[in-house]
């Protein structure tokens, strides 16, 4: 081959888009704003669940795994709460359950009202959970919002090709 028959390259050219990226444009915006909403919402209910928690002014007792002294103010608290009054019921009750205890035995009804705070804290630990999830996924959406918005500013690029 020489020079002379070598194809010459093709120039990148720069056109406007053919088609209307609006719709992708708003749902960028739409997917930020709802992010945004998303984690403020998961803060104000993590908020919200550590001063219902706070407000009990549960203490954890010397006995617990972990946290002893120390009040329930959060998940891990709760969890280690709710495992110690676990414990505790079970020892009143000779290590039986609720269901398993007989109508008539003394430990039913302290081993029943240990079930309630227990599913009480097992409530406010999921709640924590779901306020978690939604600021996840708050920081989720603002990251789909903002490719979505890159993606519809990105220039096309079209090669277009040399007549013969």
């Amino acid at each position: 081959m020489t020079d002379a028959t070598a194809p010459e390259p093709t120039p990148a050219v720069v056109e406007a888009p053919e088609r209307k990226l609006g719709f992708v444009k708003a749902v960028g915006v739409l997917g930020i704003i709802g992010g945004i909403l998303l984690i403020v919402v998961g803060i104000i209910a993590w908020i919200g669940v550590t001063t219902q928690l706070t407000a009990e002014k549960i203490t954890i007792p010397d006995d617990a795994v972990a946290f002893q002294g120390q009040q329930v103010t959060g998940p891990l608290t709760a969890w280690v709460q709710a495992d110690i009054i676990n414990t505790h019921a079970l020892a009143a009750s000779g290590g039986k359950t609720y269901a398993e205890l007989p109508q008539d035995d003394e430990a039913r009804t302290t081993v029943m009202q240990a079930s309630f705070l227990r599913a009480s804290l097992f409530t406010s630990i999921v709640a924590y959970g779901v306020a978690l999830f939604a600021a996840g996924m708050g920081v989720l959406a603002i990251l789909f919002g903002w490719a979505f918005l890159r993606l519809a500013a990105a220039p096309v690029v079209v090669k277009q090709a040399r007549a013969a």
